[in-house]
């Protein structure tokens, strides 16, 4: 591994990953072909936390934080900074005041293959992160890792410049260079699923509405108007 930082990256369209907040997580990841989702231990540590933004990456060691702080200097408004580790760690590898130099520069959230900590004050603060784990653990900062190169965090390839999406669904990431249709596909599913709600809620059946009966038929489902005598 390359212990480098990379200064300069090409980050996706501030607008179109907006619109893509816009959609949440769950209408991203159909709208991209149900790519991009990372596993679903990656919980945000207080509910209704919400991140759109770009992503700057870390490669950190298991129970090493050096390298977050060196990202810090890295991020730029509207950014998401995206920690994945060489090795499983649950370690508490960020916490309050690494939130707080985050949030002066303008970073809209974390997303971090490993531990947080000060979950009190990261919701006080109104910072959101998504991570592995609670764990009070503390870190060390001994180990060199990298910044700004493609990682891979719960699952997921993550490049920087990527487009982060993260709610209480969980977090879903879109190349950079896909943000655009991504944002189009899933705007049109929206206005698809707003339709479709409205005649559920006026008392029609999704057996109907998706034309269930037929195949259900054939796959052999019966219905009984009492229950067979044994």
């Amino acid at each position: 591994m390359k212990t480098v930082v990379v200064r300069n990256i090409d980050r996706a369209d501030a607008a179109a990953v907006k619109r893509l907040g816009a959609l949440g997580v769950s209408t991203v990841h159909e709208a991209y072909g149900r790519a991009g989702l990372m596993k679903p231990y990656m919980r945000p540590i207080w509910p209704g936390g919400e991140a759109a933004g770009t992503a700057v990456t870390v490669l950190a060691h298991p129970g090493d934080n050096w390298m977050i702080h060196v990202a810090v200097e890295q991020c730029r408004a509207g950014d998401v900074l995206v920690v994945g580790c060489s090795a499983d760690n649950s370690d508490g590898m960020f916490g309050d005041l690494l939130a707080t130099s985050l949030k002066a520069r303008g970073v809209l959230g974390l997303v971090i293959d490993a531990g947080c900590r000060d979950v009190k004050t990261l919701r006080e603060m109104g910072f959101p992160v998504w991570s592995k784990a609670i764990s009070a653990k503390g870190t060390v900062k001994a180990a060199l890792g990298a910044v700004n190169v493609p990682v891979v965090c719960a699952g997921v390839n993550v490049e920087p410049g990527d487009a982060v999406i993260a709610d209480d669904d969980g977090v879903v990431v879109v190349h950079r260079k896909d943000v655009a249709e991504v944002a189009a596909k899933g705007e049109k599913r929206q206005a698809d699923e707003e339709g479709k709600r409205k005649l559920l809620a006026s008392g029609a059946l999704g057996l109907d509405m998706y034309n269930m009966r037929e195949p259900l038929a054939k796959a052999g489902l019966v219905y009984l108007d009492k229950p067979e005598a044994e």
